[in-house]
């Protein structure tokens, strides 16, 4: 049997949310006046440059934004010919096209589909990176400009990092670079040195309360303060954690943590048990672990604790784990043993977290 053809990276929407609007379909951005204040300024002062690495934890609307700067950018071009907000109304050609993914001037990179066993890639390889120059290389769309998200960089594996920076060493003319990063220290420095950065915050109490009031209005006010308190300033983790066993597996994910010292085998296999039952539920997990996780590695790095180093090695290593389980079909309870032990030597090295 022939082996099955991937898709476009971009029909692999690991970034939808079930029952929400993708980012390309969102035209409402929260609790981030001051990114995109200073994208604006860029923009409409016609001195953009020419890649953004956009940075901030997951779910804080990082891809929001960048759908939102392509639509400005492929409607009124580097001008302030748009309002400053950078909205553009959803009938105008650049939002249609956009939303449904198929604007030529707008090209969005990310992992793809294993064309032997449809499964999505643990990286964003050389391949996907390569359709980069083929890009540049066609004429223009009407307004002139072309523009590339890359989401998440953090996923580029060594060839395809290496194919982006000579893009950035050399950038053609009329074209913005928008790189997503949820860990930027783990982008090339080379790279981080040829984009300007943008830092997106979680959002704050306010904004997240009035948020999950507006999309989850079947809620409980004190469920959805829950969610926000287990979602950490993340509207996206928190969309997920309401939908299925989310706020489950996020519970599960700091009781790993909070363990971390003393792992429990039995629960484990026991946990690893309810995955299998759940559809995406080992993702899901290994998602909600990174992001606590994280939290906490920032939270006490900004508190001057020392050894955060080690904690962001074990961090990467996780990601790396739970990635590897999920494209080459291994046993999640070796993942879960894997990562309590990945747990309890970090705290044995550098203290618990």
């Amino acid at each position: 049997m022939a082996p099955r053809k991937s898709r476009p990276a971009e029909s692999v929407e690991t970034d939808r949310v079930e029952g929400m609007p993708h980012p390309r379909e969102t035209t409402r951005l929260v609790g981030q006046d001051a990114a995109l204040g200073i994208v604006s300024h860029a923009l409409r002062g016609r001195r953009p440059p020419g890649a953004w690495l956009l940075c901030g934890p997951p779910g804080v609307g990082k891809a929001t934004l960048a759908y939102r700067i392509a639509r400005y950018l492929l409607a009124f071009g580097a001008t302030d010919g748009g309002p400053a907000e950078l909205a553009v109304p959803p009938n105008d050609a650049a939002s249609i096209q956009v939303a449904a993914g198929s604007h030529p001037g707008l090209l969005v990179l990310k992992r793809g589909l294993n064309p032997d066993t449809g499964k999505l890639m643990s990286v964003l390889g050389v391949d996907e990176m390569s359709r980069l120059f083929g890009f540049f290389g066609m004429t223009s769309g009407a307004g002139g400009w072309r523009v590339v998200i890359v989401d998440t960089a953090d996923d580029m594996n060594d060839n395809a990092a290496n194919a982006l920076l000579k893009l950035l060493e050399e950038p053609p003319s009329r074209a913005m670079l928008l790189l997503l990063s949820n860990t930027p220290g783990r982008l090339l420095p080379t790279i981080r040195s040829r984009c300007q950065r943008l830092s997106l915050r979680p959002l704050n109490d306010r904004d997240m309360e009035s948020e999950l009031a507006r999309l989850l209005p079947e809620m409980s006010t004190s469920e959805r303060a829950a969610l926000a308190t287990l979602a950490g300033g993340s509207l996206g983790a928190a969309l997920r954690l309401a939908s299925g066993e989310g706020v489950a597996l996020a519970q599960e994910a700091v009781r790993l943590i909070d363990k971390s010292g003393t792992p429990d085998a039995p629960a484990l296999f026991a946990l690893a048990d309810k995955l299998a039952r759940i559809t995406d539920g080992l993702d899901m997990l290994g998602e909600f672990l990174h992001q606590a996780l994280a939290d906490r590695i920032r939270t006490r790095a900004i508190a001057g604790q020392p050894q955060m180093n080690k904690w962001v090695d074990a961090l990467e290593r996780l990601r790396r784990s739970f990635g590897r389980t999920d494209a080459l079909h291994l046993d999640p309870r070796q993942t879960l043993l894997s990562a309590a032990r990945e747990l309890n030597a970090t705290t044995r090295r550098a203290g618990p977290i």
